[in-house]
């Protein structure tokens, strides 16, 4: 295992000062109210040198250097800056994690040979941080903590892979204890105890060392010396499936990038069809020369592994993105494709001389063109009707994502039903020969319809089991009128059992 740690020894000032335009100040410091007071909190390397430090009051600070320039801290916008950084580094390894509040921590194991070996990319990424605008040092090792620890407190930048765990307890020995990042009331009596260095716990027994600063000291030892391993918790999940292409120049013609995401599917579907999946998300990951990352996602109705089919399914989620505006800046260096989300997919049965099955290619053309609305509106937009378990008709039919699944067909009525069916029955002045009886003739929306036939009734009681479905029995009746056309009528409530004077509603159109 191989884990690379990043420092940012002045994130907060750098955060500020890559975004100024003019000339830089001659000092700059954040400060923040302490119980009370204005202190600073960070400086940069200018103020360094004039002798300012965090803590310190902002009144001295100024005395002391009337060129100060000064900016209100905002540590959420620090942690924010930092997870920015966190997304950069995945172009590095899928497992990157921000380690609040100024570091980042990289799992790198089997990835370096790709930069150039360990070395190339401990240079590589101080390198390009320095051009965003933040003063960085990096370290690598065997485990995080070592890693941490040696950026911080080090000027040792790699600890080799082969190296035996005598020269990591040797590295590990030099560095002060404050390596260990225990909290300050431990920190403070491994002071009193004259324990300046690593190697000072190193040499003595563990049981007093237990018995007086805890386990917590011990276990933080043995991760420092690589012993133990922390995990780390990147802020994106490692996709199982990714295909990944790197240009030294960047890509900002909408064709290239569309002609890259083509041969990327093309890279990608034989894992997914190696490991007999289908892909029903894809992220394809954009990393923009200047640090920026951008990212399009694209689900699917159905496991697809077919690259023409990804590939058109991920050009039409950049068509819906760039009519929103996709700034590529000065280009994108590294664009990435994952299968975030993958469904098991049997190999398709393969036919010498018949026909493919009655409805296969219909059903394949209805899966692309959800896709592909999905791909424009929002698969959550696209939706079907689904048969639901209930008892009266509103009810009877909801609508979801057409993309879960294929539909369920409809049960089988003991009557048929209308064409157009209203989300709320429309009430009806209806004349009937009996109160009980069908409907003669009836108003709606002031129009006068004669009844010249008519098919029912069909009685459908409140469900008991459901209060907020219950209400009056129903008698539905599809009737006809003089011009042709057909209702679905219901008369609410039985004649002399539940009310005096049922009402009539129209509930829909044949």
């Amino acid at each position: 295992m191989r884990f690379l740690s990043v420092y940012l020894q002045r994130l907060p000032t750098d955060r500020l000062l890559r975004t100024r335009s003019g000339v830089a100040p001659e000092a700059f410091a954040l400060y923040a109210r302490v119980k009370g007071a204005e202190r600073l909190t960070a400086v940069d390397v200018g103020a360094q040198k004039r002798g300012l430090l965090p803590g310190m009051a902002v009144a001295d600070a100024r005395a002391r250097c009337p060129a100060l320039a000064l900016a209100e801290a905002d540590p959420k916008a620090d942690a924010a800056t930092l997870d920015a950084l966190a997304d950069w580094s995945r172009r590095f390894t899928p497992l990157a994690a921000s380690d609040q509040p100024d570091g980042l921590l990289l799992d790198v194991t089997g990835a370096a040979h790709l930069f150039g070996g360990e070395t190339a990319l401990l240079d590589d990424i101080e390198a390009r941080l320095a051009a965003l605008g933040f003063c960085a040092r990096a370290a690598l090792a065997p485990g995080p903590a070592l890693a941490r620890a040696l950026a911080r407190f080090s000027s040792v930048r790699l600890v080799a892979e082969a190296a035996g765990q005598g020269e990591i307890d040797a590295r590990a020995a030099s560095l002060p204890v404050e390596a260990l990042g225990v909290d300050a009331v431990d920190m403070a009596g491994l002071r009193r105890a004259g324990l300046r260095r690593i190697g000072d716990l190193l040499s003595r027994p563990r049981a007093p060392l237990a018995a007086r600063f805890g386990q917590a000291a011990l276990t933080r030892l043995d991760a420092l010396t690589c012993r133990i391993r922390d995990p780390i918790s990147p802020r994106f999940e490692a996709p199982a499936f990714i295909a990944e292409r790197r240009f030294p120049d960047g890509l900002t013609q909408r064709a290239d990038i569309e002609a890259t995401l083509a041969r990327l599917a093309a890279d990608l579907c034989p894992m997914l069809e190696r490991a007999g999946v289908g892909a029903r998300r894809l992220e394809a990951v954009f990393y923009r020369v200047d640090g920026a990352v951008k990212r399009i996602e694209a689900g699917t109705s159905r496991p697809l592994r077919e690259p023409a089919r990804l590939a058109a399914l991920l050009c039409e989620r950049l068509a819906a993105v760039a009519e929103e505006g996709l700034d590529t800046g000065y280009g994108f260096d590294v664009l990435r494709l994952c299968a975030a989300a993958t469904e098991a997919a049997a190999v398709p049965q393969t036919r010498l001389l018949a026909p493919p099955p009655r409805g296969a290619a219909d059903d394949a053309d209805l899966g692309d063109l959800i896709d592909r609305l999905g791909a424009r509106l929002g698969l959550r937009r696209v939706l079907r009707l689904h048969a639901e378990a209930a008892h009266l008709p509103e009810f009877a039919v909801a609508a979801v994502p057409a993309a879960h699944g294929a539909p369920a067909p409809f049960p089988a009525q003991s009557a048929p039903r209308p064409l157009r069916l209203f989300e709320r029955p429309e009430p009806v002045e209806t004349i009937a020969l009996f109160p009980d009886g069908p409907p003669v003739r009836f108003r709606w929306r002031r129009v006068l319809h004669e009844v010249v036939s008519y098919e029912g009734p069909e009685r459908l009681a409140p469900p008991w089991w459901g209060a907020a479905q219950s209400g009056p029995t129903r008698d539905y009746f599809q009737a006809q009128d003089s011009d042709g056309r057909l209702f679905w009528l219901f008369r609410e409530g039985l004649y002399g059992r539940e009310t005096g004077a049922p009402r009539w509603f129209v509930h829909g159109l044949s």
